[in-house]
């Protein structure tokens, strides 16, 4: 059967979100919040307007294409496609999204088909992509899908799943998305907080918000980079990265731009004066019940010390104080890295759902087109 033809629109982003020329993006942006609440039943997982007219830009770290698909003048789906252009030059990782009273009409392959050709002109051809799944079902049920880590499961009979498959992608990794209710869990730091400062004795806490100082920007680049290669990827490929000062400004000035506050302790070693590790709050002010976690990480030669839960309960101590309305705190890991989830289990977080993490990789350009989405 022929896929029926398809008006193909590039997205292209407005200077403002006033702009006389933001129309199509702000209502991209209605269509991917009516996604996110449709999956999730809140628009926690949807970012701000604001935040997508940074994340989208073009820079020196990244290239974005967006596109979507109008019906009878109404936005019905949407694509995009992400190029890194400092590392991982054969990856692209994209996504397709399809309102379902649209679904079965060839729109979402239409879309996954341009996309990717635009992909694999650029040489990637490294195809990654991702489903994501409510945690309304049981992990080790009957049913289930599970990578080659062998750890975590999607329901094989989802869509988005059985699109991937025909699509000839492999399930590489799944993603725990975890909850945490602020006030409840706030009962439980005391005690976790000794255990951890009995193991951390010596190591100096440090804080800031937004934006390093000047004389830890060069140890922070250097734990940041550690996060390309000791996070868990499971199947999927991932080069290490390389971080300096000027990219550590790049992320916090984007974080900024984006309307986040940044809240980040880190723990320096008393006697080398290294920093050993960190963790990092993002708050999103269009958002004043929600913060996400982000990057946590330990080096390696400072590991055994409790210092992961240990800056990360005194940044969650520091959130509750100075952001009272905050409720939730949401934050991903990978399924199989046990030691950071037995941390937030710990600390009170709760499983939300799951991303499962697709990957295949096509012939260069010219090859048999293909892709995968949800």
């Amino acid at each position: 059967m022929t896929t029926p033809p398809y008006r193909i629109e590039p997205l292209c982003l407005p200077d403002t979100l006033d702009s006389a020329d933001a129309g199509a993006f702000l209502e991209f942006g209605e269509l991917s919040d009516a996604m996110v609440l449709q999956t999730w039943g809140s628009l926690d997982r949807a970012t701000p307007a604001e935040a997508r007219l940074r994340y989208w830009r073009d820079t020196e770290y990244q290239r974005t294409r967006l596109f979507y698909v109008r019906v009878d003048g109404r936005m019905v789906a949407r694509a995009w496609i992400r190029l890194e252009l400092q590392e991982n030059l054969r990856r692209a990782l994209g996504h397709v999204q399809v309102l379902p009273d649209f679904a079965g009409r060839g729109i979402g392959r239409s879309l996954l088909q341009h996309a990717e050709s635009l992909a694999l002109a650029d040489g990637r051809t490294v195809l990654q992509s991702f489903t994501e799944h409510p945690a309304d079902y049981d992990p080790d049920g009957p049913g289930m899908l599970r990578p080659l880590t062998g750890t975590g499961a999607v329901p094989a009979d989802q869509r988005g799943v059985r699109f991937a498959q025909r699509a000839g992608y492999r399930l590489e990794q799944v993603e725990r998305f975890s909850s945490l209710d602020v006030r409840a869990a706030a009962g439980a730091l005391d005690g976790l907080e000794r255990e951890a400062r009995a193991k951390a004795s010596g190591y100096e806490l440090l804080f800031w918000a937004d934006r390093c100082p000047d004389e830890h920007v060069g140890q922070l680049a250097r734990l940041m980079s550690r996060m390309s290669t000791d996070a868990p990827t499971g199947g999927l490929s991932s080069e290490a990265e390389t971080w300096d000062a000027a990219r550590v400004r790049h992320v916090e000035d984007t974080w900024r731009r984006a309307g986040n506050d940044a809240l980040v302790v880190a723990a320096r070693h008393p006697d080398s004066g290294e920093l050993a590790a960190y963790t990092v709050l993002e708050l999103p002010r269009s958002k004043p019940w929600l913060a996400e976690q982000d990057d946590t990480l330990v080096a390696a030669a400072h590991r055994g010390h409790r210092l992961g839960m240990l800056v990360k309960i005194a940044n969650l101590r520091r959130l509750h104080a100075q952001y009272p309305a905050v409720q939730r705190v949401n934050t991903y890991n990978a399924a199989e890295n046990g030691h950071m989830l037995a941390i937030n289990v710990a600390l009170g977080f709760r499983p939300a759902g799951y991303d499962g993490e697709w990957q295949r990789t096509a012939p260069a350009a010219g090859g048999p087109d293909s892709a995968a989405g949800n």
